[in-house]
């Protein structure tokens, strides 16, 4: 985890980045089979970001399921599949491929904003 020079510090000294990836790696640690990570990347910056998702991976090829929450449609595409609500209701689930073939979209970004247009709730 790279946290060795921080193993003497308090866990609300760290950085943000550094934070998320130690409660992921303590999620993990006992290796259950399932794990519901909540936006575990909004606020971090690019490099942490891309780290938290190769410790995804390792945790997912070692046979843990991983949900994972994200406003990133970068992230989605890391994903081996996406569920996509819109109102409440889910109204995409597929690879992030097949997601792009079914909407013509280049990107995930892009198939979200398709399934936006069809939002009927009104903001508050």
């Amino acid at each position: 985890m790279g946290l060795e020079k921080e193993a003497r510090k308090l866990v609300r000294s760290l950085p943000l980045g550094w934070k998320q990836k130690l409660a992921f790696s303590v999620a993990v640690l006992h290796e259950p089979k399932i794990v519901f990570l909540d936006e575990p990347t909004g606020g971090v910056d690019p490099v942490t970001r891309r780290q938290f998702w190769d410790l995804i991976y390792a945790a997912a090829d070692s046979g843990i399921t991983i949900f994972v929450t994200t406003h990133y449609m970068d992230e989605a595409e890391y994903c081996n599949r996406i569920s996509m609500m819109v109102d409440g209701v889910i109204k995409a689930l597929d690879t992030p491929n097949n997601l792009k073939k079914q909407f013509n979209s280049a990107s995930m970004d892009e198939v979200f904003f398709e399934l936006a247009r069809g939002a009927k709730r009104k903001a508050d």
